[in-house]
């Protein structure tokens, strides 16, 4: 990893525009910042789950641990079999998974076997019950092309095939999916050292909201954005520390940020980062830390800071619902997957999909409307754009399950065009 850049390197680069990020460059100057935990801990496969690999997982076993087949049928020897005429064979036994027969397959000779049973010593090929006929304590093959055998040693697995002995069969930075929680049970491993949580502290500033539970005043409103952060910190693993709301108080924000940046690696919070809105925050962010951007040319989101508070990454997230989600996914996700210390990030998976309704945009910045895919009975994909895009609307989020990105330079999109579209769940 390249080593991060400092805030002074960065205002003399090129194109740096603190008061006016492009969404691309701001993803690359987050990410010169960005060094992984380092403390670990040692887990049962099962509490892997979710968790990154400090370290490669080596094979203490070779996979597969035999010769097998790769299929139901007969293990026969291929110096048996004919190009121009069938044959019939004596069967001699039968090799199950688990339960191989204990004889070696003797010339004129074969052997029933099922999908995953020991080839028996001196057979190296496999026909498909298919194409074979049964007899009377026989089974007779067809000529190899009518058996559809092209070679020897077809339908057979080797030992050792898919992973040898002290081969890397995980690589540390890897997160543990499903699937990795078999292969690693597959290789008698029930130990695995993960990286520990990434530590995320968060709250949401505003004297006009309320927690859950309380009662509204006049102009006052419930917090929604510490439950959304919540959902989607949970899905990423974090161990999350929420604060809950903070009073725009100076001292009661220098406090929050103080506290949080001593427990936490990372630093969200919602709301007090727009244009007129409590100016004391950024100066108390300076006084604290430091901070690279405080704009993005983006709808909606535009009022994103990022800077450091001591150790801690701090995101500074709107407090309009919409762009909160925005933003997090846009940003703050792979930021906070790389701190983690996975390696292999899952890319967002952006594909090309019809318009079905006109949407009406002007160059110069980055939207990111919430719409609905689908796909249609002919197999295309098309996508329209779900209610009021108004940053403050969350029901349109909920109804949608992708954006749709209209880049810097696109202007008006009419109905019928190819626009990229992000789904939702491959964001997770």
């Amino acid at each position: 990893m390249s080593t991060p850049l400092t805030l002074r390197e960065l205002s003399c680069a090129d194109d740096y525009d603190p008061n006016s990020m492009p969404v691309d460059r701001a993803r690359q100057y987050i990410g010169t910042f960005l060094t992984p935990v380092t403390a670990t801990e040692r887990v049962h496969v099962r509490a892997a789950l979710g968790r990154v690999l400090a370290e490669d997982i080596l094979s203490p076993i070779a996979v597969p641990g035999h010769d097998n087949s790769a299929m139901d049928g007969y293990a026969v020897r291929f110096d048996d079999l004919r190009a121009d005429a069938a044959v019939t064979l004596k069967v001699t036994g039968t090799s199950f998974a688990g339960k191989p027969v204990a004889h070696t397959l003797q010339p004129g000779a074969a052997v029933r076997i099922m999908t995953g049973g020991v080839m028996p010593v001196g057979a190296d090929t496999v026909v498909m019950q298919e194409v074979a006929t049964k007899g009377e304590g026989t089974v007779t093959i067809p000529p190899l092309a009518d058996a559809k055998i092209r070679a020897r040693g077809i339908n057979t697995r080797k030992a050792g095939e898919d992973l040898t002995v002290g081969s890397v069969a995980l690589q540390r930075g890897w997160r543990v999916n499903p699937a990795e929680l078999g292969l690693i049970a597959s290789l008698g491993i029930n130990e695995v050292t993960v990286y520990r949580k990434l530590r995320v502290a968060f709250f949401s500033t505003g004297d006009e909201l309320r927690s859950l539970g309380q009662q509204l005043g006049a102009g006052e409103i419930y917090d929604s954005n510490r439950y959304t952060l919540y959902g989607m910190l949970t899905r990423l693993g974090c161990e999350i520390i929420d604060m809950g709301v903070i009073v725009d108080e100076p001292a009661a924000v220098e406090a929050a940020f103080a506290t949080a940046a001593g427990i936490a690696d990372a630093v969200i919070t919602s709301g007090g980062v727009s244009v007129g809105e409590a100016d004391y925050i950024k100066a108390v962010l300076e006084k604290l830390g430091e901070v690279l951007f405080w704009k993005i040319a983006m709808k909606p989101g535009r009022p994103l800071a990022y800077g450091k508070l001591g150790a801690s990454h701090f995101f500074g997230l709107p407090g309009n619902p919409v762009s909160v989600v925005v933003t997090f996914y846009q940003f703050v996700r792979e930021a906070l997957l790389t701190l983690s210390g996975q390696t292999r990030l899952p890319p967002l998976p952006t594909f090309k999909a019809t318009l079905r309704s006109p949407i009406k945009k002007a160059p110069g910045r980055t939207e990111f409307q919430r719409g609905m895919f689908v796909q249609d009975a002919d197999g295309g994909c098309s996508v329209t754009v779900t209610g009021d895009q108004g940053s403050g609307i969350l029901s349109s989020m909920s109804q949608a399950n992708c954006f749709i990105i209209l880049g810097p330079t696109t202007g008006n999109v009419q109905a019928g065009d190819l626009v990229e579209v992000q789904m939702f769940e491959g964001l997770v």
